[in-house]
């Protein structure tokens, strides 16, 4: 697998699906994924599932970062999780601390 993808057009991307999965099929985890978008900048990009997988806790910390930032500077008082626990009436050991 390159690093860097050549841009596809949509066009040319949506005619190669077919051979584009069969790729992934063979491949699996190591197949270059499809990079495609308008005028060659690149918009989306359609990757095996392993990788996407492989990917996703990061996917997952970049889109929530956002809110995190936002809720920790809201001026709101912070309460620590044990704390929390103990007033909701949980067992701490039933929470991995």
């Amino acid at each position: 697998m390159s690093i860097i993808q050549p841009v596809e057009p949509t066009s040319v991307a949506r005619a190669a699906l077919s051979e584009t999965l069969k790729r992934f099929r063979r491949e699996g985890l190591h197949a270059d994924p499809l990079v495609f978008g308008s005028h060659r900048r690149a918009e989306a990009v359609v990757m095996p599932w392993a990788l996407y997988e492989a990917v996703l806790p990061a996917i997952e910390d970049a889109q929530i970062a956002p809110v995190l930032r936002e809720r920790m500077h809201d001026g709101r008082e912070r309460v620590a999780l044990e704390e929390a626990i103990d007033e909701l009436g949980f067992d701490r050991s039933e929470f991995d601390l």
